[in-house]
Formats: C-alpha cells, sequence, structure tokens
C-alpha cells in the first residue's frame, strides 16, 4: 500500500465479528463497547449473565449483540462457542481473551485449590479459544487475536503465583500462536492493562498507602481508565495494525519503566 493510500477506514471493524470472553463485566464490558462502536457485532461467553446491561450499550451502536451463558473450563465449550459465532454471523473474525479470576492468599495457604481453577480460565481457555478460532480464520487467511494480559505478565506480585504464572504463560501464548498463524494472514497480540479503575480495584484505590503506592511507581501519576485500553484494543483489532504481531503491548501510564 502507498502512503498515500492511508484512510482512517483501516481503523474500520465495520462488518466484523468478535468474540470476547468475559465481555459484558469490568474491562470486558469496555472492550466490547469500542468494538461495537467501531462496527463489530459480539458474541460474548461468560459465567456471568448481567441482565441486558451490556446488550442495551452494544445495540445502541447499531451492532449486535449475543450471550452465551457458559464456562469456558469446561471440556469442548471453546469449540461449542465459535460454531455458534459462525451460525449466527458468518465467521469470526477477531478473538478477545478477556476472561479471567484472580485468587489470592499467603504462600503457604496458596495451594492447588486456587492454583487449578486460575490456570484453567487464565491460560488454559485462552489457548482453547484461540484453537477453535484459527480453525475458523486459517481458511479464510484472515483475523486478529487479541489476549488481554497484565503487568504481572512481567512482573512476580505476591499472594498470588497463579496469576503470574498464568499471565506470564499468556504472553508466550501469544508469541507461539503468532509464529505459528502469521504466515495465513493472522495477527496475534496482547494487552498489558495497568493499575485500573475498576469495580474490582475499588478498594485498593480507597486504601490511602495502596494508592500512593500505585500513584508513585506510575509515571503518569494516575490510575488507568477503561477508556485508556479502547483505543489501543481497536487499533490491535483492526486492519491498521496489520504488520504488529506477536507483540504485548503494556497501557500502563508508564508503570514498567519505573
Amino acid at each position: 500500500m502507498e502512503i498515500t493510500e492511508f484512510s482512517m477506514d483501516l481503523f474500520s471493524l465495520r462488518g466484523q465479528t468478535a468474540i470476547v470472553t468475559g465481555g459484558n463485566t469490568g474491562i470486558g464490558r469496555a472492550l466490547s463497547l469500542a468494538l461495537a462502536k467501531s462496527g463489530a457485532n459480539i458474541l460474548v461467553p461468560s459465567l456471568i449473565d448481567d441482565d441486558g446491561t451490556t446488550q442495551k450499550i452494544i445495540e445502541e451502536t447499531g451492532s449486535c449483540y449475543v450471550f452465551m451463558e457458559v464456562d469456558l473450563t469446561e471440556e469442548n465449550v471453546s469449540k461449542q462457542v465459535v460454531e455458534y459465532c459462525v451460525e449466527v454471523f458468518g465467521g469470526v473474525d477477531i478473538l478477545v481473551n478477556c476472561a479471567g479470576m484472580h485468587l489470592s492468599d499467603e504462600v503457604l495457604q496458596f495451594d492447588r485449590s486456587k492454583w487449578n481453577p486460575m490456570v484453567q480460565l487464565n491460560l488454559t481457555a485462552a489457548f482453547e479459544m484461540a484453537h477453535e478460532a484459527a480453525k475458523v480464520m486459517i481458511p479464510q487467511k484472515s483475523g486478529k487475536i487479541i489476549n488481554i494480559c497484565s503487568l504481572f505478565s512481567y512482573l512476580g506480585g505476591q499472594q498470588s503465583p497463579a496469576n503470574a504464572a498464568a499471565k506470564h504463560g499468556l504472553v508466550g501464548l501469544t508469541k507461539a500462536y503468532c509464529d505459528e498463524l502469521a504466515t495465513y494472514g493472522i495477527q496475534v497480540n496482547g494487552i498489558a492493562p495497568g493499575y485500573l479503575m475498576t469495580d474490582m480495584t475499588i478498594r485498593d484505590q480507597e486504601n490511602p498507602v495502596i494508592n500512593q503506592q500505585v500513584l508513585t511507581h506510575t509515571p503518569a501519576k494516575r490510575w488507568g481508565e477503561l477508556s485508556d485500553l479502547m483505543g489501543t484494543l481497536i487499533f490491535l483489532a483492526s486492519p491498521a495494525s496489520n504488520f504488529v504481531n506477536g507483540h504485548v503491548l503494556p497501557v500502563d501510564g508508564g508503570y514498567l519503566v519505573r
């Protein structure tokens, strides 16, 4: 493409279909909304039914929204999700692996009862979703797989070794699948959010010690907002990023440089 052919249309997702795991709560809802505002239809597989809240905001954009109440850690569920997406929308153009959970405890109390469910959802389910989506994307010679990683894809972190292990693993999966799928015109990238203002972090925001630790360590001197992730996602989901592959992009206000 000549530089004179560059157009803002490269950021449009009109007519495309996206699966966003866990896409009706927290970060996932913001990502679903961003995709919908860019023109994509949305399928959200999740254990949590939000009583139509996400459907309302998605459909207000003019995009279609379908919800599947499923447990992504169960056998063959990922296959069912992808097949249903193809049945309803005719294909899968974008997969966003966002579903996750976080359990924490002191190191000697953090045993397999906490490790297993976190690794199953945060890593294995993401692999299985990517594996099933690839079966659709390879024949069509296009697709975007975007894994929602974490600062703990780079760091250790106390009280949740499973979180660090799974998020490090998600980076490895991102790079491995890039290496496998790039030849088919498929881009596999990740986003590593920093400390964001979400319902899950309210207690930390309101704790003066933790809040100050975050602000001191973040060059931007603020907590991130969900909207800070939305543009990043659209870039990675759109044709504008067709030569970006195997990359994990921190959206952290500079946290990792300090």
